[in-house]
């Protein structure tokens, strides 16, 4: 009996789940487990003084838990999703409002909070959720679209920025704010609108820069130097941009590459720079049109999703996606001043990996074909 109702809901999940996304969601899980193998392996003995495979095997335990939780979110019924969403971001904005209080402290700033064996990254989990959450918020029916729902919204972005800008964590807190942006101009609201509170958001910015330079100094200096690298230290993206130009359209061959140890935390902030170095631009190119043909599926189903909220969340979740990426990717190719961003799925990282699993199996549950009782 047990055995009958396993083979019927697995029958049920393949024939409803969309298999070009679900592929290219574990084509990328694979690619990033094998680069974590190549990057990694010297990294481990020679700075850490620990065995060669520490790092891909850690890499490997959190791609294989990341998978089966990607799975998992994928077959869970849209009426649980729809119950579990604001409950699991109030969690996860409270993890998020402990890190300055008992976060642990890596190279100045609070990002982490060491949880039993794992040190987790709260922000990595609930930019998904925050997605959901926007998307739950702009479709509820108890408030007026063209104010109060929007309002409400900005209160909740506004919640989550203040918390990363106080770690510091700005690359994110830009991620977040891009992503909402777009978020609400896809739900409809009027440009005029769009125009004011792009204005208030970047002069409220550079409001906080010049009132706490102390703090966010940094940036500053960042920004600064990738507009003038000559006038700061420039070391990380000048050895990344030249890692992709030896690489060149064939690559080094695999463990060949220089970056990973040159640069720290290259195997996460750096990932495609040592894919490019390793194996070549044409690879590179190769994983950036994985996460172009995602967005792509995601969209055209969009266009014929009658359900709002359904409509939003897909629409919400590719363009974080999509946005991460190329940040990831402007960075190593100096076109955008460093922000510390990991690449989603391929970076070395358990919060990542998590947070991208969450992500991944949300775009799965929404892309399914459903039927009208589900829905």
């Amino acid at each position: 009996m047990l055995k009958t109702f396993l083979l019927d809901n697995i029958d049920n999940y393949w024939r409803n789940i969309d298999k070009s996304i679900l592929f290219s969601f574990l084509l990328l899980f694979f690619l990033g487990v094998f680069f974590s193998f190549s990057s990694t392996s010297t990294l481990a003995s020679e700075r850490l003084d620990k065995a060669n495979y520490f790092f891909f095997i850690r890499h490997f335990i959190f791609a294989s838990l990341s998978l089966t939780l990607m799975l998992a979110i994928s077959s869970v019924r849209l009426d649980i999703v729809d119950k579990a969403i604001t409950p699991l971001f109030l969690f996860l904005l409270i993890l998020l409002i402990l890190v300055p209080f008992i976060g642990v402290e890596v190279k100045g700033s609070k990002r982490w909070l060491n949880i039993f064996f794992l040190r987790l990254q709260p922000v990595e989990l609930i930019k998904p959720f925050f997605i959901l959450m926007t998307a739950r918020i702009l479709c509820s029916q108890l408030f007026d679209k063209n104010f109060v729902s929007y309002f409400l919204s900005f209160f909740v972005l506004t919640s989550v920025a203040f918390l990363l800008i106080n770690q510091p964590d700005f690359g994110q807190t830009v991620l977040i704010i891009s992503t909402w942006l777009s978020l609400i101009f896809i739900s409809g609201i009027k440009v005029m609108y769009l125009v004011l509170i792009g204005i208030f958001v970047l002069s409220l910015s550079v409001l906080i820069f010049f009132l706490f330079p102390e703090r966010f100094g940094y940036i500053i200096n960042r920004l600064l130097t990738f507009l003038d690298p000559s006038s700061g230290d420039n070391f990380q993206n000048e050895k990344a941009l030249e890692a992709i130009k030896l690489g060149g359209l064939k690559g080094q061959g695999m463990g060949e590459g220089i970056l990973k140890d040159n640069v720290p935390e290259a195997h996460t902030d750096y990932i495609i720079a040592i894919i490019s170095e390793e194996f070549g631009s044409i690879l590179s190119i190769m994983i950036v049109l994985i996460f172009l043909f995602i967005s792509y599926r995601v969209i055209k189903i969009c266009i014929k999703e009658e359900n709002e909220f359904i409509r939003l969340s897909l629409s919400g979740l590719s363009s974080l996606l999509i946005f991460q990426t190329f940040i990831h990717i402007g960075v190593n190719t100096s076109l955008l001043p460093t922000t510390g961003m990991t690449l989603p799925f391929l970076s070395y990282g358990g919060s990542s990996l998590i947070g991208s699993a969450i992500l991944a199996g949300m775009i799965l549950n929404f892309t399914k074909k459903r039927f009208l009782n589900e829905k």
